[in-house]
């Protein structure tokens, strides 16, 4: 059994598909959040998940803060470290601590449209396909070896909320079998790529 700690800041959708995926040797050990408020908090005691709040305002600054979450997160002994929209930026020392057990999902196909505001960008850049990519992560921002993608067409009448409604239809599907492929050892990285093996 491969604990699992995912951090949220808001509804926690991904975090939610995640639970309801109910994947085969895993256990969610933990939801922790940055903001007393974040929705998936609730959602997530209501399904009996130990829950915790770390708010970043509380703190002096990024390392301060970085340091008491590992603590926190520690305290739960994850095999794997999910964010599902945690709206901030790690340092490399948290990142490093976490190394291969750290993964993220991006609203676009990177190394396209890193950072925010996605939809609106590949809109703008006339791209015929946008979607979501689940990564290890590394220091460098949206970076870090790929460990799925799932693309979907961007429509010529296409808004940015349009967009984003199809991509996180996918992020929902996507992540629970990145989670899957990691808890049965199926994921392995080789000079920055991830290498499935069956």
């Amino acid at each position: 059994m491969k604990n699992i700690v995912i951090l949220i800041s808001g509804r926690g959708s991904n975090m939610q598909a995640i639970v309801e995926a109910q994947i085969d040797g895993a256990k969610i050990a933990a939801v922790i959040a940055n903001r007393a408020d974040a929705a998936g908090l609730a959602w997530a005691a209501e399904r009996g998940i130990a829950t915790a709040v770390l708010d970043h305002k509380q703190f002096a600054g990024r390392d301060a803060f970085d340091a008491a979450l590992a603590e926190l997160i520690d305290s739960y002994v994850p095999d794997l470290v999910v964010l599902a929209g945690f709206m901030r930026i790690l340092t490399p020392g948290f990142v490093n601590h976490y190394a291969n057990r750290l993964i993220n999902i991006h609203p676009s196909l990177l190394p396209s449209f890193t950072g925010l505001h996605t939809h609106e960008r590949a809109i703008a850049e006339g791209v015929k396909f946008a979607g979501c990519t689940v990564h290890f992560v590394t220091a460098d921002l949206d970076h870090g070896p790929i460990v799925a993608q799932a693309v979907v067409p961007v429509l010529d009448d296409d808004t940015p909320d349009a967009l984003a409604a199809r991509v996180l239809k996918e992020e929902h599907r996507l992540y629970p079998e990145a989670v899957a492929l990691f808890v049965a050892d199926r994921l392995h990285i080789d000079a920055g790529r991830v290498r499935r093996s069956h």
